[in-house]
């Protein structure tokens, strides 16, 4: 089997189970399975996922106090929606973009494979607040610029890691510090797996700053400008603060793009 068409595979799934040990067994293989990456797939009209959750406009999505059990697990939910979607994020960036150096479709399977492992984190810990994914609204935003950026990777590896998952670094301390003011060990516990997370995801960041750099090379285009103009082109959210300095410094972004970030 190659590795390219089992991501696509995976991709396809629906059922959250299914396509987490489908990922999970993919990352672990991946290694000693052949990459072709002249492959030129047919993309399907969607990513494979279940019915629920309702995806709704993201400012109906309704906030509710994690001071309950209800709203704790709508948090959390909120959060294994953006993991079950970067799960499909990885896997597209695995499939979908020909001619690339096997390393890069190497990378995203791996990071596929750990998105894989925090939804299922994630929905362990819903499980045990007696919900599961799917019982509250979710919004579609992370797939809105996957679709924006299809027909480009160089546009994609600024737009997803780079901006999207790095905006992620931010919020995740922001919300561990909520969740460690309250007095229930299922806050606690959801503190652990946000740590977990959040390492990961500062390596996920860096995966992304390293094939976006890779690709600026090889177009003989300046990196900075160049993000400030996809980032118009394709209607980027405003980077807003506070942000995790530390762990973005550690994700690569350089000392200048730091300094440039808004105050």
């Amino acid at each position: 089997m190659e590795l390219r068409a089992l991501a696509l595979a995976a991709f396809t799934l629906a059922d959250p189970s299914q396509k987490v040990a489908a990922v999970r067994a993919l990352a672990a293989e991946a290694g000693a399975l052949a990459c072709d990456a002249a492959a030129v797939f047919k993309a399907p009209a969607a990513p494979g996922r279940p019915d629920r959750p309702l995806l709704i406009h993201p400012r109906a999505v309704p906030k509710r106090s994690p001071h309950t059990v209800a709203g704790h697990a709508a948090l959390m939910h909120s959060i294994a929606h953006i993991e079950f979607n970067a799960i499909n994020l990885a896997l597209d960036a695995a499939w979908r973009f020909a001619g690339l150096p096997d390393a890069y479709y190497r990378d995203w399977v791996r990071v596929a494979g750990e998105e894989a492992l925090h939804f299922s984190l994630l929905q362990d810990h819903l499980h045990n607040l007696g919900f599961g994914y799917g019982d509250f609204e979710a919004h579609d935003g992370l797939w809105t610029m996957c679709v924006a950026t299809e027909d480009d990777v160089l546009a994609r590896m600024a737009l997803v890691p780079r901006t999207l998952e790095a905006r992620g670094l931010d919020a995740t301390p922001l919300i561990q510090a909520k969740l460690r003011n309250l007095p229930y060990q299922h806050a606690r516990e959801a503190v652990l797996i946000l740590d977990r997370i959040l390492a990961d995801e500062v390596g996920h960041v860096a995966i992304g700053n390293h094939w976006f750099h890779h690709l600026c090379h090889e177009r003989s285009v300046q990196p900075e400008a160049y993000y400030r103009e996809a980032a118009l082109l394709h209607k980027a959210p405003t980077l807003k603060p506070p942000f995790n300095i530390s762990a973005r410094r550690a994700a690569g972004f350089s000392e200048a793009e730091l300094a440039a970030l808004p105050v």
